[in-house]
């Protein structure tokens, strides 16, 4: 009977030990899960571009967020990470290409693929014509044919001219009769 009861116990003490480990896993796992998020601005960039990135979900004011594609880990910084976001800046590593994830480390904990980045050749074309100076005004000015002022506009101004020099005449007329 001595020797059963030990067996038991030897049994029991296994499925003991054996759960251990997972039980010890499983708080460190739900601590990664959702609560961190990262934003890179612009989500996709060139080679050698430097890249904004904003985290939320972090209790405390500082932490570090890296990427295969940065030349190395942002520092970020900020308020409480769980009610504002912390913030950093990375430069992108020359000869990479493709989308990468980005892993944040805050509160002494690794948080992997909360961000991702895209890196790739990227032609920047412009989403309309820029129309500089004028106000709009230089579209108008290139399809005119006039060159500058004509003949009808120097009559115009001649008559204006004219009209002012005869007002002036008549208002000293008036100052002179009237001392």
């Amino acid at each position: 009977m001595r020797r059963g009861t030990l067996t038991l116990r030897g049994i029991a003490g296994a499925a003991v030990l054996a759960a251990l480990p997972v039980v010890a896993a499983t708080p460190a796992h739900a601590h990664d899960e959702g609560k961190v998020h990262a934003t890179v601005t612009p989500s996709s960039a060139d080679p050698g571009a430097k890249v904004e990135i904003s985290v939320t979900g972090c209790d405390g004011t500082t932490g570090s967020a890296g990427s295969g594609a940065f030349t190395g880990d942002a520092k970020l910084t900020g308020r409480d990470g769980d009610k504002y976001s912390l913030n950093g800046s990375a430069k992108i590593r020359d000869g990479v290409e493709g989308s990468y994830d980005v892993t944040v480390i805050c509160d002494g904990h690794p948080h992997q693929g909360v961000g991702t980045v895209q890196v790739g050749r990227h032609q920047q074309e412009p989403v309309s014509p820029v129309r500089a100076g004028g106000g709009g005004t230089a579209q108008l000015a290139a399809h005119s044919q006039e060159a500058g002022p004509g003949t009808r506009h120097a009559v115009i101004g001649l008559v204006l001219a004219g009209v002012a020099a005869v007002a002036v005449a008549f208002r000293s007329v008036r100052r002179r009769r009237s001392e």
